[in-house]
């Protein structure tokens, strides 16, 4: 895909624009995940959880470069500066407590963006349109749930009380970081 979506036309594409700011902002914020885990893994000598972050990171990485090419740069979200710093926050601050904090916030942030991609193809599955659009969307999803289910296989069965704290706080907070991208 390499031409952007056409976002003059009225009320579909409106909904287009809001959603395409919040999935670039959203990866934006998840490569930025990933810096953090390795800032911190490098720090203590994680070659497992550097591994995993690169890995993940790749992906986003690729995420955010295809949303690039079919959001104009005029349609972006103008808070970039905050994502990636609450992104790496997200990343470097369960690192610090070790592999199982990353995993189980890594699982939060995923299912997450699993259910925020699901609404995005629901709807494009309804209205019609944006074939291309649509694969993308549906491509990202799958290496998300697959960032999950990896994540979530890595992860302990059972968490702490404070871990699942901190993986709910991870989840209100992607669900607020969308509805501000999706206005600013």
């Amino acid at each position: 895909m390499s031409n952007a979506i056409d976002l003059s036309q009225p009320a579909y594409e409106a909904y287009l624009e809001r959603e395409l700011r919040s999935d670039h902002a959203g990866e934006t914020g998840a490569v930025y995940i990933y810096k953090g885990i390795i800032a911190v893994a490098k720090y203590r000598k994680d070659t497992e959880l550097i591994h995993f972050a690169k890995h993940h990171g790749d992906t986003e990485t690729e995420h955010l470069q295809l949303i690039e090419l079919v959001l104009e740069k005029k349609y972006r979200s103008h808070l970039l500066g905050p994502w990636r710093l609450a992104g790496w926050l997200t990343g470097a601050l369960p690192a610090l407590f070790g592999r199982r904090a990353v995993y189980a916030t890594i699982a939060a942030v995923e299912t997450f963006v699993e259910q925020h991609y699901q609404q995005q193809i629901v709807y494009l599955q309804k209205n019609g349109g944006h074939d291309e659009l649509l694969k993308l969307l549906m491509r990202c999803q799958a290496d998300e749930i697959d960032h999950k289910n990896e994540a979530r296989l890595k992860a302990s069965a059972s968490n702490p009380l404070v871990l699942k704290i901190w993986c709910s706080l991870v989840g209100k907070g992607s669900e607020a970081a969308v509805v501000l991208a999706r206005r600013f």
